[in-house]
């Protein structure tokens, strides 16, 4: 069938192959019966390009739409949304996709650039650019020739928790905390108190199972095993699934929201939904705990970094990670080379003590 729902979309998609190619929009409509008239009439046109030798024009923003349609369901199908406003604001989108110039783009550039935003935030900026592009070209589109300019993207020193910065963060999140200035936990409404428990438990969640906040926070408990003490984690971003197990304290936390349960979300908003992506209050937590340099992202560095410092190896961790790639997972190489290197001086520390023996004379 090529016409079809995809993910809580209202609206019918359209999805077919020809010649090897995928082919896939919105309708942008409720109606079947009119999404199958628009699935008709853009066939014909396929058809006609590929044999006809005819090439259409489309406008950069109706592919970029399309491409990022495409996208749906994915972990990156926010960012792409978010990157696209920002090219609707810098670059001439209403223009044809082969009217595009190596002018548009370095204009893009120079004004990110002006506004302080880094090199690693343009060159998304970039890929979102080269998605819409290699998709247009791909469907047979008018496509012009462009280049990106060189970006260099510094490399960071990789951060994470100390185990005093973690007490010191988890103090800063504990919902009955009593600290001067703060209003007391036997006061606070119960809803701001839900809220801080929410944020807590996340962050323990976090720093002990080494996930990516989107897989907690969204996560149902059909994928809990309180029993056998699991965690089956979906991973959107890599299309794949990790079985988990837990620490002691993330038994405990699942162990007790279980049995305040309201719905099959192990974290809800408001209304009883999956939780937001509401990331502030932790890193509200950081700068009053005087932890300068981390994101949210840091509780995975942290897991990781931990998982290595304590004798797992790179290809261990890249399956807890549920990393596709062990490319991505050398991040933490030079934790493990530290760790070799220390062995290395031990044996030859030991290889010396030995050589340095005064030999034994048998009487």
């Amino acid at each position: 069938m090529s016409v079809l729902k995809r993910g809580n979309s209202k609206f019918w998609y359209i999805q077919f192959q020809f010649q090897g190619k995928t082919y896939i929009k919105s309708s942008k409509s409720t109606d079947k019966r009119i999404a199958q008239r628009v699935e008709r009439e853009w066939k014909v046109k396929v058809h006609s390009q590929q044999y006809m030798g005819e090439k259409e024009s489309i406008s950069f923003r109706e592919i970029m739409y399309q491409f990022i349609e495409t996208k749906e369901g994915t972990s990156n199908h926010r960012s792409l949304l978010s990157h696209s406003r920002t090219l609707i604001k810098f670059l001439p989108v209403t223009r044809k996709l082969h009217e595009i110039t190596n002018n548009d783009i370095n204009h893009l550039m120079k004004c990110r650039i002006k506004l302080g935003v880094t090199n690693q935030t343009i060159k998304k900026d970039f890929d979102l650019i080269r998605g819409v592009w290699k998709y247009g070209k791909k469907l047979g589109y008018q496509y012009s020739d462009i280049e990106f300019p060189s970006l260099k993207i510094e490399k960071h020193r990789l951060r994470y928790l100390t185990s005093d910065e973690e007490k010191r963060l988890l103090h800063e999140l504990d919902p009955y905390r009593e600290d001067s200035g703060t209003v007391l936990s036997s006061k606070r409404p119960a809803q701001i108190l839900n809220e801080m428990s929410d944020v807590y438990d996340l962050v323990i969640i976090l720093i002990d199972t080494g996930a990516r906040y989107s897989e907690i926070s969204k996560i149902e408990w059909n994928s809990i095993n309180l029993a056998d003490r699991e965690i089956r984690l979906w991973r959107p971003k890599v299309r794949n699934e990790s079985v988990l197990y837990m620490t002691e304290r993330v038994h405990s936390i699942l162990h007790r929201r279980f049995n305040d349960k309201a719905t099959n979300f192990v974290f809800t908003n408001r209304k009883g939904g999956s939780r937001n992506a509401a990331t502030l209050p932790i890193r509200k937590a950081y700068h009053r705990a005087g932890i300068s340099g981390c994101t949210v992202h840091t509780l995975r560095h942290t897991h990781a970094t931990r998982l290595i410092q304590n004798g797992l190896s790179l290809y261990e961790v890249k399956e807890i990670l549920g990393h596709t790639d062990i490319n991505t997972t050398m991040r933490y190489a030079h934790l493990e080379m530290r760790d070799i290197s220390s062995k290395a001086r031990d044996v030859i520390n030991r290889l010396n003590n030995d050589r340095n023996k005064p030999d034994l004379k048998i009487v």
